[in-house]
């Protein structure tokens, strides 16, 4: 019998049982610290934010499997298994993300924040409203996610760039790649939307330096940021020092440095900051288990798993 291991911290790992043992009876499923299976029994990991040497102490592991869309949270282990790390691309996961990208980009483009604002104040200001087609939005990160986002952007009439370490092709999108096209990228960048992994490539990328070289003369004035890839792809202190020189007009992040974001962060009170709390692509925990578990049955039947993960790349 194929035993399961659940390494979560921050999250109730019941629900998660619960499904697992509902969709596939025959698994045994348990859950860390709590496990009631011996740990040499254990031949799959289900992780997120494991902490350290946990995952060290299953000795006969198959695979590892991220319950959500980053591995960085597993990659830092120092001691991690030399097995298989599968990451989650699921349908679901992909359209939830595409969801929140086109949301704040609309709400940007549209100036939903400034509306409400004029709302508060019983402020009728008819303010002036430029088409799709004159915004240049441009995406950092084009796999599974931001090439959905790309489409989808594209469909509803924006101009749309994609930057990523790669050469990619996606109709409708110019794509640039690699360092060397990375500033000729964010030249053509009125919203930038952010959906890299965590690498060492790519910690600290979004910075004030970058920030200086984003479009400036776009509809809204300023460049606008959207980061919902990693938390620490953003410098903080950076992000709020370029909103405050004007260098930014905004900016909507839904993944921070620290989680949950500290209350004294000034990023919660700053009016031209969008916070939410790590949920763009909050995936659908059923469509998560039926993925794991197709996985895990085609490894049970001689397959590759699909999705692993290069450890060398981080992604």
């Amino acid at each position: 019998m194929t035993k399961l291991a659940l390494v979560i911290s921050r999250w109730d790992p019941q629900p998660w049982i619960d499904r697992f043992q509902h969709l596939a009876p025959e698994l045994e499923v348990c859950s860390w610290p709590d496990n009631g299976i011996a740990a040499e029994e254990v031949g799959y990991a289900l992780a997120w934010q494991p902490p350290e040497g946990v995952l060290a102490g299953f000795p006969n592991l198959k695979a590892i499997f991220s319950l959500g869309a980053g591995v960085d949270h597993i990659l830092s282990e120092p001691k991690l298994p030399d097995v298989p790390l599968v990451r989650v691309v699921d349908p679901d996961l992909t359209m939830r993300m595409s969801e929140y990208i086109c949301l704040h980009v609309l709400m940007h483009h549209r100036q939903q924040r400034l509306l409400d604002a004029d709302q508060a104040k019983t402020d009728w200001t008819e303010r002036p409203q430029w088409s799709a087609a004159s915004m240049r939005v441009g995406i950092m990160g084009l796999g599974e996610l931001g090439r959905d986002a790309a489409e989808k952007l594209f469909h509803l009439g924006f101009q749309v760039n994609g930057w990523s370490n790669s050469a990619k092709q996606i109709d409708g999108v110019t794509a640039y790649a690699g360092q060397d096209e990375l500033d000729a990228f964010l030249g053509v960048s009125d919203i930038l939307v952010c959906l890299l992994p965590h690498t060492p490539d790519t910690h600290g990328i979004l910075n004030r330096d970058l920030f200086r070289k984003l479009s400036r003369d776009g509809p809204l004035g300023a460049p606008v940021l959207i980061n919902a890839g990693r938390g620490k792809l953003q410098v903080e202190a950076d992000i709020l020092a370029s909103l405050d020189a004007g260098e930014l007009g905004a900016a909507t992040l839904d993944v921070f440095e620290t989680e949950p974001l500290p209350v004294q962060s000034r990023l919660w009170r700053h009016p031209r900051v969008t916070v939410t709390p790590h949920n763009a692509a909050d995936s659908d925990p059923e469509a998560l288990c039926r993925y794991i578990l197709g996985q895990i049955r085609r490894h049970e039947a001689g397959k590759d798993l699909q999705n692993t993960v290069n450890r060398r790349t981080g992604y």
